[in-house]
């Protein structure tokens, strides 16, 4: 973690969401080669301090990162081909056929898993010594938990189902069963550690380029991890499982306003209990795994560790759960540990506390001393003391103009209520029917919350047709890629003098 990290939020600076996979590039998905560094050198010609990316994490079902194999690893789709060529272990080749402005996950995750096999076989033919040496130690450095991430991905490449579905002894992780898979999977123990040396090597070389020109990389912790995931199947006895794995309780969040049966999203939930036997041990190395790749962590679903919506796992919904007690703030007294003895308050953390928020969970983040979140899509249509409305904002406030899960700000005001657009016409101003977009994100700007960040799309003034994702949806989504040819000298330009004139892209300080 760069010191700037943790002190990041007492100054005011300004930046932009874009995850890695929306770049452009020829490979089907943006990655971690020549685009994203080009990326880089645009968010400094804008006056940005700040790229906040999604998971980096490999994707799972409906393409999202939230639902992962794992929590360790990189997403092998992110992994520079062209950056393989180069080592020799990959041969050009330029029939790949993608279009460019989307992700066909289906076809992009088939290619790019042919090539990197390809470059693992060309690895083994070529590789001199010092590469040798140099993989052999990121295994031995990560072994804490790239063994068991290899094994997972080995295993559900030979049976093809769930874990809960393999042999009873692989299932339950017993090590004389692990040994001999083991010897018959060497070669894709290998491939799976290869993929993962690449992808810490690439991004690591990408996030010392952005902070070397004052660019801090704002990454994502999801809460909860997916059932089908090397963390649940390892540390089985972490989570609410019976004694075939399968999960006993499940996560979600109860009915709202917006949905009358909630959401039920499926997540075994932790054994909060057992976790505190060993001091968290599992979330503290998840939390210094992370702070080796990105700078400041957006912690999601910030409420579940105050308390958190247990359903059982035979109900269809979520109606019939039932709120259950989280870990509250000794959970980030022990996270705090990472970094020495240290308060919770200099974690470089960003909570997620959107949705309906109760004082208790607000207690515990100002105790924690970490800013929460505030969405101004969602500030129009009741009253002045609506806490999204920018002039409700104290200076511990990360402000958007919506995230990853919202509707462009175009979109947005295209399917805008009548009452809404009126609202946002009397806080606005008349600016609003040609460049909403712009009308709210110099709004944010100028607020005293230190921290603005503005969703790619909406710096490009897209419409709903280019979001990122829509919750309950669980297809057709994280596909958004944009081209360069979107994006001309304005909207950076822009962008800068909106940020220098609100006084946010000051060099981030340490």
């Amino acid at each position: 973690m760069t010191n700037a990290g943790a002190s990041i939020f007492s100054q005011r600076t300004s930046g932009v969401l874009l995850h890695i996979t929306s770049l452009p590039g020829p490979y089907g998905s943006g990655d971690l080669g020549a685009e994203a560094y080009h990326f880089v050198d645009w968010l400094v010609s804008a006056g940005q301090r700040l790229w906040q990316i999604l998971p980096l994490s490999p994707v799972g079902p409906g393409n999202s990162p939230y639902h992962s194999a794992s929590v360790f690893a990189g997403n092998p789709m992110l992994v520079d081909l062209e950056d393989l060529m180069r080592c020799g272990w990959l041969s050009a080749k330029t029939d790949h056929g993608f279009e460019s402005g989307y992700c066909d996950f289906e076809r992009v995750s088939t290619y790019r898993m042919l090539r990197l096999r390809e470059a693992w076989r060309g690895f083994l033919r070529k590789a001199h010594e010092p590469d040798r040496t140099e993989f052999e130690d990121f295994c031995a450095q990560q072994s804490h938990w790239l063994e068991g991430y290899a094994h997972f991905m080995a295993l559900e490449e030979r049976h093809g189902k769930p874990w809960t579905q393999w042999p009873a002894a692989l299932r339950r992780c017993e090590p004389a069963a692990l040994a001999d898979a083991g010897v018959h999977l060497a070669d894709d123990l290998g491939f799976y550690s290869f993929i993962q040396w690449r992808f810490a090597l690439q991004w690591h070389s990408l996030r010392e380029y952005a902070n070397a020109r004052g660019i801090l990389i704002v990454g994502d912790a999801p809460i909860f991890v997916a059932h089908h995931s090397a963390e649940v199947w390892i540390n089985a006895n972490q989570y609410h499982l019976n004694e075939h794995g399968e999960p006993t309780v499940v996560a979600g969040v109860p009915p709202d306003y917006f949905s009358s049966t909630g959401q039920r999203w499926g997540n075994p939930l932790y054994r909060w209990d057992v976790m505190a036997e060993d001091g968290f041990s599992w979330w503290k190395d998840r939390l210094t795994h992370l702070l080796g790749l990105v700078d400041v962590v957006r912690l999601d679903h910030f409420r579940g560790f105050e308390s958190y919506w247990e359903i059982p796992s035979s109900e269809p919904t979520a109606v019939a759960g039932c709120w259950r007690q989280g870990p509250g703030k000794p959970f980030f007294d022990e996270l705090a540990k990472v970094q020495g003895d240290r308060a919770a308050q200099q974690l470089p953390i960003i909570a997620e506390d959107l949705g309906i928020i109760t004082p208790a969970v607000t207690a515990l983040r100002q105790a924690c001393g970490f800013p929460g979140m505030r969405v101004m899509q969602f500030a129009f249509g009741d009253s002045p003391a609506n806490p999204y409305l920018p002039h409700n904002f104290d200076a511990q406030t990360v402000a958007y103009t919506g995230t990853h899960d919202n509707n462009t700000t175009m979109g947005w005001w295209h399917t805008a209520s009548a009452a809404e657009r009126h609202a946002a016409r009397c806080y606005l101003g008349p600016q609003v029917d040609t460049e909403i977009h712009w009308a709210m994100m110099q709004a944010l700007s100028q607020s005293q919350a230190n921290t603005v960040i503005f969703p790619f799309q909406d710096v490009l003034g897209l419409d709903g047709a280019n979001r990122m994702n829509t919750p309950g949806m669980a297809y057709g989504c994280w596909q958004w890629r944009f081209s360069w040819n979107q994006v001309n000298d304005e909207p950076a330009r822009r962008l800068a003098n909106l940020t220098h004139a609100h006084g946010r892209n000051a060099p981030v300080l340490p």
